[in-house]
Parts: C-alpha cells; sequence; structure tokens
C-alpha cells in the first residue's frame, strides 16, 4: 500500500501543476473538476475547494492554483492549537478546565464568558486559544509546529497573533495533508490528545453524513469591534463521514459580502455533494 503522506504529496504536485504537466504525476489519483468552480461564480465569489477521498487516495480540487496557494490559516489554527496544548498539558481536560472571561467586550457575543476547550473552538473564541498559545510559550509552540509539520511552519509576529496576522501560512493541499493524519491519529503526538481534539470539532449534519470541521476568518482577531468586522477570506476544513467512507477538504472563498461567511457551510456542503462525499 502506498503511504499516505507520499500519495497525497504527489497529488498536491499534480493539482498545483498545469493541466498539461499532471500526465506525469499521479493523474489517476487527481482530478481538476471545471465545474466546482461555478459553485462560487454562483455565491457571487471566487474560491477554491479540495477534497480527498480517502479510500481511493483520489484528491478532487477546484482549480490547480489557488488550491495550492499558502495564505494565513487564522482560526482554523486552533484544530492544531488545542492538539499542542493537550499534549502540552496547558490543557488537562477540554471539558473542566475553564478560562475566564477578562471582562473585554468584543465583537462576538460568544467570546463574552468563560469557556471550557470545548466551548472555546465551537464559539472560535480568539481571546481564549490567544491565552493558551501563550501558556504553551515560543519555544514549546515551534517545536511542535515544526514537528507536526503544519503549514510553513513559521510562528514569526508574535505568539498569540502568527495565526491571525503574522507570518504562518498554509495551503489547501497542507490542510488536507495535516487533517487527515489528526484524522487517522497519525501525528507524532499522544493518541489521547488526537482523539479529545478530533472529539471536540464542530460536527454538523448533511443526511446520513457527519461533517466535522472548522472555520476561520482572515480579518478578525481580539481587537476586532463590534460592527466593524470586515473579513477578507473565509476558511472551512474538516472531514465528512458517510457509510463508513471519509473525505477530507479544505475551502477557502472571498468575503465579498457579509452573506458570504456563512456561505462557507453551504457551499461546502453543494461541494461535497457535487464530489459524491455526502
Amino acid at each position: 500500500m502506498l503511504n499516505r503522506r507520499h500519495a497525497l504529496a504527489c497529488l498536491a504536485a499534480a493539482v498545483a501543476l498545469p493541466r498539461a504537466a499532471r500526465a506525469d504525476v499521479a493523474p489517476q489519483r487527481s482530478e481538476i473538476r471545471d465545474s466546482l468552480a461555478k459553485r462560487f461564480s454562483e455565491a457571487g465569489t471566487v474560491g477554491t475547494f479540495v477534497g480527498y477521498r480517502t479510500e481511493d487516495y483520489l484528491i478532487i480540487a477546484s482549480d490547480p492554483t489557488r488550491s495550492g496557494e499558502a495564505i494565513l490559516p487564522a482560526s482554523t489554527y486552533k484544530i492544531p492549537n488545542s492538539v499542542i496544548a493537550l499534549d502540552t498539558g496547558v490543557v488537562a481536560d477540554p471539558d473542566k478546565d475553564v478560562f475566564k472571561w477578562d471582562g473585554v467586550t468584543r465583537a462576538f457575543p460568544d467570546w463574552n464568558k468563560d469557556h471550557t476547550l470545548r466551548s472555546a473552538i465551537a464559539a472560535s473564541a480568539v481571546p481564549v486559544y490567544q491565552e493558551i498559545a501563550r501558556r504553551i510559550g515560543e519555544e514549546r509552540m515551534q517545536k511542535y509546529v515544526s514537528l507536526l509539520d503544519y503549514g510553513n511552519r513559521n510562528i514569526g509576529g508574535g505568539i498569540d497573533k502568527f495565526w491571525l496576522t503574522g507570518d504562518m501560512r498554509i495551503d489547501p493541499m497542507q490542510q488536507i495533508d495535516f487533517l487527515d493524519r489528526l484524522r487517522r491519529g497519525a501525528l507524532p503526538v499522544s493518541k489521547r490528545s488526537q482523539q479529545l481534539t478530533r472529539d471536540i470539532l464542530p460536527v454538523e449534519k448533511a443526511g446520513e453524513a457527519v461533517i466535522r470541521y472548522k472555520t476561520g476568518l482572515i480579518g478578525v482577531d481580539d481587537h476586532s469591534e463590534p460592527g466593524k468586522v470586515r473579513p477578507s477570506v473565509g476558511w472551512l476544513v474538516g472531514w465528512a463521514e458517510k457509510a463508513g467512507e471519509q473525505t477530507v477538504f479544505a475551502l477557502n472563498i472571498d468575503i465579498r459580502e457579509p452573506r458570504h461567511t456563512a456561505a462557507r457551510m453551504t457551499l461546502t456542503k453543494q461541494l461535497l455533494g457535487d464530489i459524491g462525499a455526502i
């Protein structure tokens, strides 16, 4: 059996190459479907979607370029941040350790209260995860980011904002690679920290399918003011499970209108349906 990470690397290369060159790089395991890109134009924006059908090592992408472009992970970084917090013991129990609200009113009402790790990832509470990052510290954070082989491994720009406004970058293919390893419990950290992270991820139902996911908005941080949040790009990453088959995916779109923030899940469900994942 092919090594899964090797297969993903080959597929990533295939997807990123121009159409004429892809024939030499595992073409039977990667596809560009122009029909998927139409979903974004129908929604009045642009974006990219990549799905990885794990049973047959098949990558299906909406385009050959943006699918390989690295950008800030924004709140999708809460996934590895949770893994690291649990593995280091910064968070011992995702349901019992409480992070007290600091009393500062921020743009999102759900941020303005006490949180556990489980409730914080559900609310995408930036201040909680910034406190977690500070407790982890720069040295341990860099060690783990490198160990997890996450994105460009660069935590420059501040220990509590490198994923929001700093130097961290990740592309959709790298998102899928990381998520697939987490899904399988194959990250080089404890099984417990991976299982608990999988367990606290938000869940969306789609018919008989279950979607475990995390959102992210570039342009939103702990200084965002009520009524003045203007995100530029939105992420939605995770994996879908149906009838024993799983598809890991990554989507990002330009947020041109407020409705595009909510459209991320709608688009994700449509695109997963288009590739037969749900």
